[in-house]
């Protein structure tokens, strides 16, 4: 199963941890392919330390009418909205709206 972790503000522990079992093309992207088992473990360590941060997880779901789905945790400057089965992404304004 491949899967992509997008950090944003994590400890560099955590990287380091993750680089074990995937691939760090870019600071702070990682690509792998592991199994469901491994992907829900590396996902419970990564919640457990973001803290000011946010993770993003992406992951092949054969189930999916996409193919794949998402997990996030942390920033929430983006929403994940689910219609139908379909996922799409909401950017979130922190300006107030006028009247």
């Amino acid at each position: 199963m491949i899967v992509v972790l997008i950090l944003e503000r994590v400890p560099a522990s955590l990287r380091g941890d993750l680089s074990r079992w995937m691939l760090e093309p870019k600071a702070g992207v990682f690509v792998g392919r592991v199994t469901a088992q491994v992907r829900d473990r590396l996902w419970d360590r990564a919640k457990a330390r973001v803290k000011d941060g946010a993770t993003l997880m992406i992951c092949e779901d054969v189930r999916s009418e996409q193919g794949f789905s998402f997990r996030q945790q942390g920033d929430r400057s983006r929403e994940l909205l689910d219609f139908d089965g379909i996922t799409l992404i909401r950017q979130l304004s922190c300006a107030p709206q006028a009247p």
